[in-house]
């Protein structure tokens, strides 16, 4: 990598390239720098005020062609800004990260544009993927033959899952896998994607397991984990949970039979809220409802529901939060779309309106490229009023709502 010596850097406002807004910060440790394939670094050059684009670089007596670069952030972080740069025409489809304009500062070196959203640390990158791991898999496989533990085994160690890497250090939010099929074909989908896609980040597991596989690692979990024990339907690993409604509520029903200990949650797409009843019936306490955006035609341009609408999440939400559940939005946020005006506006009124009780920021992993050719012509649309202030005004919505990035256990819940 290399600092250009007379360009200024440029980010992505959604509509084309412009001098950052804000101030960046340093590099955040666990952070990465990642080159852009096919997409090349442009610049404003401060003499001119003429945007530049950088095709190749002369390196002592080497002419080479030159990469953009952007970061992809830790737990915690959200991303404020996107790269700038201009695409080739041979261009492939990046892989599934949420990739943050970075740049160069002399004082602070490496800087990303990003902000800190939630300072608790037990989501910290050091505390996982630890060199004891694969002893920590290897022993629990031994000891205990449920083949549900074997696909936790794989989303830990092969694709760094934290989720299913505290199953197996026993701690914090643990990982139950469910169901194989969805009722949603997202375009970012992280398990699956179709012939031509980018390749995904997870696997999606081969078989469904019962509701005894799935019961006997939540009991184990919730029985042994300490402090804010929680199981999670819904991974990376799998489809969407609410249609295998039927078994997931007879395995909260097993856990609760044999503890009372912890919370039980699912990450759902909130498609069936019929489905998400019987799982509250069943003793599920917290439900995490994906969306990337509180306009309807925005939201179905991305998730393209199959047999649901938007109108069906939003009747999730409502029944959540009736029935007593501790709500969140699990946010999908993309600086240039996400904090349109006419979006916050939506997100605002819906959180406002359901008494949402927490909003869960998370940067989308997608190519820029496709995400911006979904939104166009379905989003809410009107001026770009910047991240920081969306999330400022989420916070004005709803008094005592929680942002942050990760779920809330049992104490820490208003």
């Amino acid at each position: 990598m290399y600092e250009h010596p007379e360009l200024l850097a440029l980010v992505r406002d959604g509509t084309g390239a412009a001098l950052p807004a804000g101030v960046p910060v340093a590099i955040p440790p666990h952070a990465r720098l990642a080159t852009l394939p096919g997409r090349r670094p442009i610049g404003l050059d401060p003499r001119t005020g003429d945007v530049v684009e950088l095709r190749e670089m002369k390196l002592g007596r080497r002419t080479v062609r030159a990469s953009a670069v952007g970061a992809v952030l830790p737990p915690g972080w959200t991303r404020l800004s996107l790269p700038a740069y201009r695409t080739s025409a041979v261009a492939p489809v990046l892989p599934q990260w949420a990739y943050t304009a970075a740049a160069w500062d002399a004082r602070l070196g490496h800087v990303v544009y990003a902000a800190r959203t939630d300072r608790r640390t037990h989501w910290d990158p050091a505390a996982h993927s630890t060199p004891d791991l694969p002893h920590l898999v290897r022993d629990r496989l031994a000891r205990d033959d449920n083949p549900l533990l074997k696909q936790l085994a794989r989303c830990a160690l092969e694709w760094s899952c934290f989720t299913a890497q505290n199953t197996f250090y026993v701690r914090d939010e643990g990982a139950i896998p469910a169901s194989v099929g969805c009722n949603a074909r997202c375009v970012g989908c992280i398990s699956e994607q179709p012939a031509g896609g980018p390749p995904s980040s997870h696997e999606r597991m081969d078989e469904a397991p019962d509701a005894e596989r799935m019961s006997r690692i939540g009991i184990a979990h919730l029985g042994a984990a300490p402090g804010r024990t929680m199981v999670s339907f819904g991974q990376g690993c799998e489809g969407e949970p609410l249609t295998r409604a039927q078994v997931i509520a007879e395995a909260i029903r097993r856990m609760r039979r044999a503890t009372s200990r912890g919370s039980i949650n699912v990450n759902t797409n909130g498609s069936l809220p019929e489905n998400l009843a019987l799982l509250i019936d069943a003793g599920l306490d917290a439900c995490r409802i994906s969306l990337n955006s509180a306009h309807g035609p925005l939201y179905e341009a991305y998730y393209q529901p199959v047999r649901y609408c938007w109108k069906d999440v939003e009747r999730s939400i409502a029944l959540a939060k009736k029935r007593g559940v501790y709500t969140a939005i699990n946010l999908l946020t993309f600086p240039g779309v996400t904090d349109q005006q006419g979006e916050v506006e939506a997100l605002c009124e819906l959180v406002g309106r359901h008494r949402v009780d927490q909003v869960q920021v998370r940067s989308l992993a997608i190519d820029p490229e496709q995400y911006l050719a979904v939104a166009r012509g379905k989003s809410a649309g009107g001026p770009v009023l910047g991240m920081r202030v969306l999330l400022r005004k989420l916070r004005g919505a709803r008094k005592g709502l929680v942002i942050g990035n990760f779920a809330r256990g049992l104490a820490e819940r208003h």
